[in-house]
């Protein structure tokens, strides 16, 4: 609904809740605002009325004249958005700098502009009030934790508030608790890419003290709604001392009825979302492992029965201190409204049949991103909008509500198998990288620790802007959207991983092992596996310390359901076209990749059990080493952080 300032702060005062100072200069002072109430009325303003089935979403720019940001359609399942320049269809991962002078470990704002982030603040509000508004509030978070907060866009970028309003809870302006108090604060001003940041998309964090500010400076959700908001909450934990981790999660139930609970971490690209996919057979049933790149050789194996998963989470989760039962492992639960899914897996018809039924015949609305339709057609996931001709976009989206997709769990689950994913490029004698990974390995938790810290954002990744060189994300992952101190993060996830001793660490490549293209069916693979075990401790003769020892135990062999998988699958050096030499020298870059990154955490706020584990990775340790600092095999006494900073083995220290 149109809304009158007065009326609005008058509906406000009634509940009990205050509009802060910069919320109420621009909303006194523009044009018109429209407050939303539901996710369907921005459906409808993402075209400029319902009436519409196409929409350009166009600005002025002063000394560039009008420029189109987006096209909208308004399909039979949704509203599918392309923005015109390849470069919006991704998220820029230089995008975060911070405008407020509390402690952090990023960018400000004035180092990286030569200018104080205030000057452009004026800016932005007066340009807000130049125009009509989209206005709403949001829930950032789910069931109570996390903090409500409010957007603020033009009018004309309803697709873009409509897609915020799923990934963040809306809430109606008559639903509003009494007594709420804001939290956060989105504004958007796309123009100032083009005006300021050269045409980059710019997202500034001003932390006060009463509330959280984010100016978004582009239109691609990804680092604002998505991420930005992830930043949010990340501040929140770090204030109160716990993790949102950027994970995926499943609880897979086995042929014969074995329980088990994943939780999948990794940078974008990471193989969050493929964790909810099923296998897909061949036509003759089979279930195709990978294709050798070199050879062409094609290698299959058969799978009776797969097992059955139900989704829990798909890129956030809380590890809140109430989900913390006190038994060995890691209690999470879903941080998220919607899911951002990533679909560029998804080629053909078939590809992926429970995701396809859902995007097809939606219960809501829902929003493409990337997707090649028609005004009145209907968006199909597999139909990617070409960066350029012959080259299809790498980051399809659609942004999925949790009503939407069968079977979620809902509330928090306890961890069994914690396992962290990495893009591997192809590994051969004569080019040698670091695809030495075999199609999963077990981790101890101090390694499990380590990974975690470097987050590899690994090869090819599709979901960002970037050099396709092995780049880190930092810690747990999530350390491009956190606005706080490294440190503060390292230590809360050391401790979370020191007291859960009864959830397992794995670590898992996608794309390739060696010189077999694998996509990510080592995941599910190892989803597979792991579940018909129920967290069964493996046999003894079926690991062995790896030739790498940062990745852990190796495998000696594998069975599924009758299926034996290769030796050359599991350690990498058996494979003729890599050998020990082309293993060695992957190796090699792993280790160097590890020792630089690691050094930006020797810092003396860092636990001590911490700085012991890196001067054990930085002196090239063995298994046996890590194992020494935190025991593989937990003992059923539940450690805490506390007792290994204060124990003797750890010299007191």
């Amino acid at each position: 609904m149109k809304i009158a300032f007065p009326d609005f702060k008058t509906k406000l005062d009634k509940k009990g809740v205050k509009l802060p100072a910069n919320i109420e200069k621009v909303l006194s002072a523009c044009q018109s605002f429209t407050c939303y109430n539901t996710t369907e009325e921005l459906a409808d303003a993402a075209t400029c009325g319902k009436e519409n089935n196409e929409f350009a979403v166009s600005y002025d720019i002063e000394g560039k004249g009008t420029f189109t940001e987006a096209i909208v359609h308004r399909v039979q399942n949704g509203i599918s958005v392309n923005y015109t320049e390849a470069y919006m269809r991704r998220r820029d991962p230089g995008t975060m700098v911070i405008g407020d002078d509390k402690p952090t470990g990023k960018q400000r704002f004035s180092e990286k502009y030569n200018y104080p982030f205030s000057d452009i603040q004026k800016e932005t509000f007066d340009w807000l009030k130049e125009n009509d508004l989209a206005v709403f509030f949001y829930f950032a978070g789910r069931q109570g934790i996390g903090s409500l907060g409010i957007a603020i866009a033009p009018a004309n970028a309803g697709f873009f508030a409509m897609g915020l309003s799923m990934l963040q809870e809306i809430v109606a302006i008559d639903e509003l608790a009494e007594n709420s108090e804001l939290k956060s604060v989105i504004y958007v001003a796309p123009v100032f890419r083009h005006t300021h940041f050269d045409g980059k998309q710019v997202v500034v964090h001003n932390r006060l003290d009463d509330i959280h500010e984010l100016y978004s400076y582009n239109l691609y959700p990804g680092p604002s709604a998505k991420k930005g908001l992830y930043g949010v909450l990340l501040t929140q934990g770090e204030k109160e001392e716990w993790v949102t981790a950027h994970c995926s999660a499943v609880q897979s139930i086995s042929p014969y009825d074995i329980v088990t609970t994943f939780m999948h971490e990794g940078a974008s690209g990471g193989g969050k979302s493929e964790l909810h996919q099923h296998i897909v057979r061949e036509t003759d049933g089979r279930v195709l492992l990978g294709k050798n790149s070199v050879t062409g050789e094609t290698r299959y194996i058969t799978i009776p029965r797969t097992c059955n998963f139900l989704p829990i989470a798909d890129d956030m989760a809380f590890c809140h201190p109430s989900f913390q039962k006190k038994n060995g492992k890691l209690g999470i639960m879903d941080a998220e409204n919607a899911w951002f899914v990533r679909v560029d897996s998804v080629n053909q018809y078939g590809d992926d049949p429970v995701l396809e039924k859902a995007t097809i015949h939606p219960k809501k609305p829902l929003l493409f991103l990337n997707i090649d339709t028609k005004p009145e057609s209907t968006a199909l996931i597999w139909n990617h909008i070409e960066d350029e001709p012959g080259k299809p976009c790498p980051n399809p989206r659609v942004v999925l509500p949790r009503e939407s997709v069968e079977n979620t769990i809902n509330g928090s689950v306890s961890v069994d198998v914690r396992s962290f994913g990495i893009r591997t490029p192809k590994c051969s004698k004569e080019d040698p990288t670091y695809g030495i990974v075999g199609l999963f390995h077990v981790l101890p938790p101090a390694l499990a620790w380590l990974w975690r810290l470097v987050a590899p954002r690994g090869h090819k990744n599709p979901s960002i802007v970037g050099t396709g060189a092995m780049e880190s994300e930092g810690v747990g992952s999530y350390w491009p959207f956190a606005t706080g101190d490294r440190i503060i993060h390292a230590n809360l996830l050391l401790k979370q991983i020191i007291e859960t001793p009864r959830t397992i660490f794995s670590l898992v490549p996608n794309q390739n092992i060696g010189v077999w293209e694998v996509g990510f069916k080592p995941q599910l693979l190892m989803r597979e596996y792991l579940t018909r075990r129920g967290g069964a401790k493996l046999k003894d003769d079926q690991i062995q310390a790896a030739r790498c020892p940062l990745l852990g135990y190796e495998l000696n062999y594998l069975t599924i359901e009758s299926s034996k998988i290769p030796s050359r699958f599991l350690k990498v050096y058996n494979q003729v076209e890599v050998g020990t030499e082309g293993y060695d020298a992957g190796a090699e870059v792993l280790q160097e990749f590890f020792n630089r990154e690691l050094k930006k955490f020797m810092h003396k706020d860092l636990f001590h059990t911490g700085r012991k584990i890196i001067d054990a990775c930085l002196s090239n340790a063995s298994i046996e080493e890590y194992n020494q600092i935190i025991p593989m095999d937990y003992e059923y006494s539940f450690n805490n952080i506390e007792d290994y900073e204060q124990s003797s083995y750890n010299n007191g220290l």
